[in-house]
């Protein structure tokens, strides 16, 4: 890809997540229909554009557009309203993250999210139920901090106790 092309890209994809991020905190303040609605549109929109993005040139490794945009990439693949596009994205993410590409996080928290909407258990323990503060159901726990651990993720106590007040 051509380094204009993907400093293009780059900041469209951050400039995306931040405009999902002002209309979600918009929403929480004021948690009215049409707020909700300007969220759903925004994910909505960002997700369309994140599907061109892939059609003509692949998931957006950090290789090739750094991590931060790659990352914001990520951010719009969690909040896409299309399983089908997220699990085909999944198989990206995991063949960029093997061949050092992408961040091993990234593999991660795309496949705990969709395993968790097949209603599957998660691997890494990325996944938190937010009306229980715990994670959703996990496969194989017992040597769940060691796939954490060989994704570059810190133990799942260090990560809930960041999620309680004060943590």
């Amino acid at each position: 890809m051509v380094p204009a092309l993907a400093s293009a890209l780059a900041r469209e994809l951050v400039r995306r997540v931040e405009e999902d991020r002002r209309a979600t905190v918009q929403a929480h303040r004021t948690p009215t229909p049409a707020a909700r609605h300007r969220v759903e549109r925004c994910r909505r929109d960002n997700a369309e554009a994140l599907k061109a993005i892939v059609r003509r040139h692949a998931w957006p490794t950090a290789e090739l557009i750094g991590t931060p945009a790659s990352t914001a990439a990520l951010m719009i693949l969690l909040h896409a309203p299309d399983l089908d596009f997220q699990l085909a994205c999944r198989d990206l993410i995991a063949r960029a993250a093997a061949d050092g590409r992408c961040p091993a996080p990234h593999h991660a928290y795309i496949a705990d999210h969709c395993a968790v909407e097949l209603g599957e258990p998660q691997f890494y323990g990325t996944r938190v139920d937010p009306a229980t503060m715990c994670p959703y159901p996990v496969r194989r726990p017992a040597t769940l901090d060691e796939r954490r651990r060989d994704v570059g993720l810190a133990p799942l106590d260090v990560q809930m106790r960041s999620l309680r007040p004060g943590g």
